[in-house]
Order: structure tokens, then sequence, then C-alpha cells
């Protein structure tokens, strides 16, 4: 069985996507669609902006968004998914993908996501870390043991994790990591605590938008970031991806799910290359590769 993933926040380069608009008529299409939508030219930003202007959350989500889903468009009759998967972010490209939204809603949802976190991060000092080297039961214990909001937020590979939190609670649990000789605990250039109880207020702000979206029937089943099981009921699919932004992304779960399943090979759909990256340290037997053209 073949899977597609798509990239999450942080793939983001200057001149993604120009090569899909130039060459693509379909992509061209598309990409002005999107700005029509967003109401400001996200092409300008992708295209020749720099890594700041790139930075910006409300630009971040969407512009890889875009790339993902356009170049998914773009394979037409040779993108056939047998199951699809996101991470964080990337779940929304692998909902317009396997058809469970449009590309004009999915979009929409995204630019709400964005701003919706944006406010979240405004309004507490808040932080993540990648910590390289440790048992996630050891990260767990540390988090739920510190006088502070921290939790773990992404499980991304055997012996890398992410936490996140409030300035104060992400330090304590460095500190305490380094004090076990954990091999490296490194403080993320990211705009807040995602995927933590800090992002409560986007939480409650993105629910309503995405209960009054209308999700169809997917073509192929969708791992979800919350539960690393598939899910094919758009119901089920709102419920955890309103639950998404206050709840761990279990990647490695979720690949090792995925392959439980069938998958034999993974295809990543999107600006880089980091979640092949990731599913080789999940499982080094995992065929995986990009999209060429």
């Amino acid at each position: 069985m073949k899977a597609y993933v798509f990239p999450g926040q942080g793939s983001q380069f200057s001149g993604m996507g120009k090569d899909l608009y130039e060459n693509f008529p379909l992509a061209k299409e598309l990409f002005e669609k999107a700005n029509s939508v967003l109401g400001f030219r996200i092409t300008d930003l992708m295209f020749t902006g720099t890594a700041e202007d790139l930075k910006q959350t409300r630009v971040t989500q969407p512009a890889i968004f875009l790339h993902s889903t356009i170049m998914a468009a773009v394979l037409g009759e040779g993108f056939i998914p047998d199951m699809v998967a996101g991470h964080s972010l990337g779940e929304f490209s692998a909902l317009v993908a396997n058809k469970t939204l449009l590309f004009e809603d999915g979009l929409r949802l995204v630019a709400k996501r964005a701003e919706a976190m944006q406010k979240a991060c405004e309004m507490n000092p808040s932080s993540m870390a990648a910590i390289i080297g440790a048992d996630d039961h050891l990260v767990e214990e540390i988090c739920s043991s510190v006088a502070a909001v921290v939790v773990p937020a992404n499980y991304n590979s055997p012996g890398q994790i992410v936490i996140s939190g409030s300035d104060e609670g992400v330090d304590m649990v460095i500190a305490e990591l380094k004090n076990r000789n954990v091999r490296k605990a490194i403080k993320l250039a990211v705009g807040g605590a995602f995927h933590s109880p800090l992002m409560e207020p986007a939480r409650a702000e993105l629910e309503e938008a995405i209960n009054n979206a209308p999700f169809g029937k997917p073509v192929c089943p969708v791992y979800q970031n919350v539960t690393a099981s598939p899910s094919t009921d758009p119901l089920t699919i709102k419920a955890n991806l309103i639950a998404q932004l206050t709840s761990p992304v279990r990647w490695t779960q979720t690949i090792q799910s995925m392959i439980a399943d069938g998958a034999v090979s993974f295809t990543e759909v999107g600006p880089g290359s980091v979640l092949q990256g990731l599913i080789r340290k999940i499982n080094p037997d995992a065929v995986t590769g990009g999209v060429a053209f």
C-alpha cells in the first residue's frame, strides 16, 4: 500500500512553489485562487520573500499548505493514495489530498488556524524545545513533575521529542534533562507553545470554523495526529482536528500504525524532506521518497 505524507511548519523556504506556478497551468490557477481567498498575494512572499517574511505564522502555514496541496493536484492521475497523514499543519493538506476538504475550504481553515495560533502565542510568553536522545517516558515524567505548564508536543521519532509550554516550564524541563545527562535539549525558533494547553484560545476559535466547514467522505483513510489511527468518518475527523491544537502530534505512533496496516512506501508531498528522515528513524526499512516532475 502506498502512503503519502504532508509536512508541517518549519519546511518553508524562499522560492517555494515558483517552479509549479511557472510550469503548470493548474498550479498557476490554484495559486491565483489562493491569493483571492486570502486577500493578499501570498505568492509574492512565497516566491521572493525573505526567510523573515516566511516565518510569520499567517504566511508560513498557508504557504506550506499551498505548496503541498498544489503539488498533489499537479500529480493528477498519478496521485493514488491508499492512506495519508500530515504532521500538524500537514494534516489539513492530507485532508484536501484525500478529498475530505475542498481546496478553498481547506485554505480558509488553515488561514483561520494561523491567525488564531498567532493570537494565542501573543497572549502568553511561551516556547518549544527539541529533546534529542531521551526516552519518551523520561520526558513525560519530567514535564509532569514541574510546577509550570509544559507538555510533550511532538513525538517525532524514537529519541526525538519536542516539548511545549510556558517559557518557565520549558526552561525547567531543559535544566532537569541536562542534570540527567540527556544528549541535547534546544529551544526552537517558533512563535509559541504549539500543541499545548496554552493553545486553548486558538482551539476554541478554530472549533466553530471546523464544525461549520463541509467535510466530505475521503477516498482513503487519514491517520490523525491525535489518535495515530485511521479515520474515514467526517465527524471523527473534525473532532480530532479540533483536538489537535492542544494535543501532541503522535508522529512516531502514526507511522508505526501505517506500517502495521500495510504501508510499503511513503511519499512526502510538499517542501523539504524532513518527514522522510523521521520515517527512516522510525523504521529503517521503510521506503521513502519525494515528488519529482
